[in-house]
């Protein structure tokens, strides 16, 4: 497999009311081994990741697996406008955003 990994995705269609933390325990608790991580094309201050963090560290915390801080963010930077408005750039950090959560190596936040 070489730097390969294997990877498992969730998708959450409807985070409100909030009824999933049964599921993100078995997801958390089924891999034991991985890197938990909130990839949304949104930037940081917009989209779910501060509605859902807490409740995958809540999730971690009842499997010994960590905490809140543990789980590593994949997205736009906090930003006033939901897109650039330029079909090359929203096209490229598409992909960035495809190609970071997928990575082999460890995802860092914010990126150095």
């Amino acid at each position: 497999m070489g730097n390969m990994k294997r990877v498992s995705l969730m998708f959450i269609g409807a985070l409100g009311p909030f009824r999933n933390h049964q599921l993100l325990i078995f997801c958390c608790d089924s891999l034991s081994d991985a890197e938990i991580v909130w990839c949304q094309e949104e930037p940081m201050n917009m989209g779910a990741y501060h509605y859902i963090a807490p409740r995958l560290g809540t999730a971690m915390r009842a499997l010994d697996r960590g905490r809140t801080d543990d789980v590593k963010y994949v997205g736009r930077a906090p930003s006033a406008a939901t897109a650039t408005g330029f079909y090359q750039v929203h096209a490229k950090e598409q992909s960035e955003l495809v190609q970071k959560a997928m990575q082999p190596q460890p995802i860092s936040y914010p990126p150095s």
